[in-house]
């Protein structure tokens, strides 16, 4: 399949999806824009979630069993982090680090976050654009009914049980898109939007000035995989978050999400679609390579559908 494709994307299921499109589609023909709302900075080094479950996903180093961090890892360094009594609730593993203090030595050269993570994804061998949102600091704070918490305070060590009233994107209102995601989005042949948590992971992404009016402005169609399966997260908080918010679980809250962009909506098998955008059909569950082929050729071949 020819053209150029942009996918918005973050957590493990958006990785799932964009690993679907990178075996599908021709050497350095997508673009990957990453949110980096989960962005922050633990014993002293600038950890990125998204972006690294992603490059290990696409370079088949993404740990298969935890679904999260590298795939053969050891714990030498957390284990010596407890005998100090330091804070394990969220777990580096020793070759996750190489990657954290890479980034943190880059990052205080004065290099920015998408020529850091540009020279990562090619030193692994990845013909694709790995691109953050920005390169300017936004933090993703939930407010809950145990007060405001961090992003990861909420989610790794608070496990998602504190109840969200709201969701804020510090920091977003004047940072700037990073180099070449308007470009990317504007020109793409279409873009996709991936089964990631729409308001924890996408969007952080729209928050950032710019975004927003380049998906409504692009060439291509703009189409959004749902990360509803039969009425449910496949992980994640999606639906509980949704709960919380006052919202139906349903794709049609989905498709109404992303309304003053969207073209089109692929859901679940028989689920239940919006009413309000076109709709394309498929089993959304990406349990292996092949899964996540199939619904990335849905998803290419829905946008072809849409451009006629």
């Amino acid at each position: 399949m020819s053209g150029r494709y942009t996918v918005l994307t973050g957590g493990v299921g958006g990785a799932k999806l964009v690993d679907g499109l990178y075996r599908l589609l021709p050497a350095n023909s997508l673009t990957a824009i990453v949110n980096a709302g989960d962005d922050f900075r633990h014993f002293g080094l600038p950890i990125s979630p998204d972006i690294d479950t992603l490059l290990y996903t696409l370079s088949g180093k993404s740990n298969q069993k935890l679904g999260w961090g590298r795939e053969g890892e050891t714990w030498s360094f957390m284990e010596a982090v407890r005998s100090l009594g330091g804070e394990d609730w969220f777990n580096l593993g020793d070759g996750d680090l190489a990657l954290h203090v890479m980034r943190g030595m880059a990052l205080d050269a004065g290099e920015t976050l998408s020529a850091v993570t540009a020279r990562f994804a090619a030193a692994w061998g990845l013909a694709l654009n790995v691109v953050p949102m920005t390169n300017d600091a936004v933090a993703t704070w939930v407010e809950s009914d145990e007060g405001p918490l961090p992003f990861q305070r909420y989610f790794v060590e608070r496990q998602c049980q504190p109840k969200v009233k709201s969701v804020s994107f510090v920091g977003a209102a004047t940072a700037r898109p990073a180099p070449g995601v308007i470009e990317a989005i504007r020109s793409a042949d279409a873009v996709l939007i991936a089964p990631s948590n729409p308001w924890l992971s996408v969007d952080p992404i729209l928050a950032v000035p710019g975004i927003r009016a380049a998906l409504a402005d692009c060439a291509g169609p703009v189409i959004a995989v749902s990360p509803l399966v039969d009425g449910k997260a496949v992980k994640g908080p999606t639906a509980k978050l949704m709960s919380e918010l006052g919202l139906a679980i349903s794709n049609d809250t989905i498709g109404g999400h992303y309304a003053d962009f969207l073209n089109g909506l692929i859901v679940h098998n028989d689920d239940p679609a919006s009413d309000s955008v076109a709709v394309a059909r498929t089993d959304t569950m990406m349990r292996n390579p092949t899964d996540r082929e199939r619904v990335a050729r849905a998803a290419l071949e829905f946008a072809k559908k849409l451009r006629k």
